[in-house]
């Protein structure tokens, strides 16, 4: 196996030069971002319209579980975590608002979960 990196990286573009950028202020790198009209900033009626989706993978990285553990302490199969975590599949709205009640109270899943059994 070749010890070569296998992490991507960008490259510039051919021919581009970063001297225009480097001479500018904080306020003319912000204003010149601003006037391009392919690239404007969100306004607050587009953030309500986007959809927030719990992220599992960061959700189970912050609790410091496995991928098994998280599934066997909170009754997903592995596989279905899996799919979510790789963006094979979304989880729908009751897997969604499950997933925002273990984010947000981990320990309180758990111990009704362990209640269950």
């Amino acid at each position: 196996m070749s010890n070569a990196s296998t992490t991507k990286t960008m490259r510039d573009p051919p021919g581009h030069d970063w001297r225009r950028l480097d001479v500018m202020t904080d306020v003319e790198r912000h204003a010149s971002a601003l006037s391009d009209p392919d690239v404007q900033p969100l306004s607050p009626a587009d953030a309500m319209r986007m959809k927030r989706t719990p992220q599992v993978k960061i959700i189970r990285r912050a609790l410091g579980l496995s991928q098994d553990d998280f599934a066997s302490r909170f009754h997903i199969p592995l596989g279905t975590l899996r799919d979510w975590e790789q963006a094979r599949k979304e989880p729908d709205a009751a897997a969604k608002a499950y997933l925002t009640v273990i984010a947000r109270n981990p320990g309180a899943v758990s111990e009704a979960l362990q209640n269950e059994r």
